[in-house]
């Protein structure tokens, strides 16, 4: 009865380490008992953990990881403070909305990762330039979400509040923007993967340290294992970020905690 109650509790996390235990061993049972591996053209976990020891014990991994954050941060950040308000202001203002909408649907659709090489010309090589890539890349999925969490608002909710004599602040502290706490969750998780990817071919185009261009070095070099530790290292970040909006959103809106917005 315990194990069944923590099994309850603790479903998610079991289900998924369990299903990465279980790719992980096919992938080294794959490639050593079944299929000849060929390291020239593909590696498997045996080896990429020693190279990963590697990294860690040289403190090379560190240093790439440091770089590339301050560069992810920076930009992620800003995504931040302009997507946030930019959505409410449009969700709220009609006229706002009619005239962005069109603009940051281009935006949005246009695929920002092809023009990376000019952006890196116009903004050096260096912290801006992956910033701003990371910036573009991540901004619009907390512009459009907010802006559909604050369509949503409940219009009862509105009503009450002004019927009870609230001003415009009170309709966005205490009604709109519990509202898109969700929305604005789901945002997140979002622009976490596609800041992760601006971050990677930032430094794949321009860039001598980080992550990504430890990533392209390595594959260049076809020393794949240490390809592999900076693609992994990348999605296990990506994974507990992602965790963490999850949990930020049921602590910041319980009432919703059953429910997935996507």
């Amino acid at each position: 009865m315990r194990a069944r109650e923590f099994y309850g509790e603790h479903r998610r996390l079991i289900l998924g380490v369990a299903s990465l235990v279980a790719v992980v061993a096919a992938w080294e049972l794959l490639l050593t008992y079944v299929v000849p591996l060929n390291p020239f053209f593909f590696t498997k976990p045996s080896l990429i953990a020693a190279a990963f020891r590697d990294q860690i014990a040289t403190g090379k991994l560190w240093h790439d990881l440091g770089v590339s954050s301050r560069a992810f941060i920076l930009g992620f950040s800003a995504a931040v403070i302009v997507g946030i308000p930019l959505g409410i202001v449009m969700g709220w203002n009609r006229r706002v909305e009619y005239a962005l909408d069109p603009f940051l649907t281009a935006m949005y659709a246009s695929p920002l990762v092809a023009v990376a090489p000019l952006l890196i010309i116009f903004f050096g090589v260096g912290l801006t330039g992956k910033a701003v890539l990371v910036f573009l890349l991540a901004v619009f999925p907390f512009v459009f979400n907010v802006f559909a969490g604050v369509k949503s608002t409940d219009p009862l909710l509105i009503s009450v509040v002004r019927a009870f004599g609230g001003c415009e602040k009170d309709l966005y502290v205490k009604v709109i923007l519990p509202s898109t706490l969700p929305y604005l969750a789901a945002a997140a998780r979002i622009a976490i993967g596609r800041g992760l990817v601006g971050i990677t071919v930032g430094e794949f185009y321009a860039a001598s340290e980080g992550i990504g261009f430890a990533i392209s070095q390595a594959g260049d070099t076809y020393r794949l294992p240490d390809m592999f530790v900076g693609i992994l290292i990348l999605s296990v970040i990506a994974v507990i970020l992602t965790e963490g909006m999850r949990w930020l959103e049921t602590a910041l809106a319980p009432w919703r905690a059953g429910e997935e917005v996507r």
